[in-house]
């Protein structure tokens, strides 16, 4: 399985970005760190999460969500992507999210999501990929919200 979209974040289009604050890439980098170092502050993020950087650019977490732990890693490519690689958790197959950075014109700015299963998924989980895909894209356009209120308030 895998499951891929675009969010533009900057449009070279100026009606476009007079209606929505520009970012820097490196506004846009600090906010995406933020979702490897404080899940907690975007919408349904966990209740907490504990962190470390293990090694240059490599995350190790765990992030709480009501009685449920989750593990993962993030590799982190400065400026450029993040890719959060989940450990595995009963039964279920991992799914691995690579964000990155494109910038595919002057003055624009889009961030790719590619969502990967690490392995062969049971049918009772490959039926329910359609439901993910949607959750997936509505979370990401969430937290493209979320920092745009950040750089908007001054928070990036």
């Amino acid at each position: 399985m895998r499951f891929e979209h675009l969010i533009e974040i900057n449009s070279p289009r100026v009606s476009v970005q007079t209606a929505v604050p520009t970012f820097t890439r490196e506004q846009l980098w600090r906010g995406l760190l933020a979702r490897v170092q404080t899940p907690e502050r975007f919408p349904n993020g966990p209740e907490r999460c504990e962190w470390q950087e293990i090694e240059q650019g490599l995350f190790k977490r765990r992030q709480h969500f009501g009685q449920h732990a989750f593990d993962d890693e993030v590799e982190s490519r400065p400026m450029d992507s993040l890719v959060f690689t989940p450990r595995p958790h009963d039964e279920t197959t991992p799914i691995r999210l690579a964000i990155t950075i494109e910038e595919p014109q002057a003055g624009q700015m889009v961030l790719r999501f590619v969502y990967e299963a690490l392995g062969t998924q049971s049918a009772e989980e490959a039926y329910y990929n359609d439901y993910r895909h949607n959750a997936w894209l509505h979370h990401d356009r969430d937290m493209v919200r979320t920092l745009r209120e950040w750089l908007t308030d001054g928070g990036l």
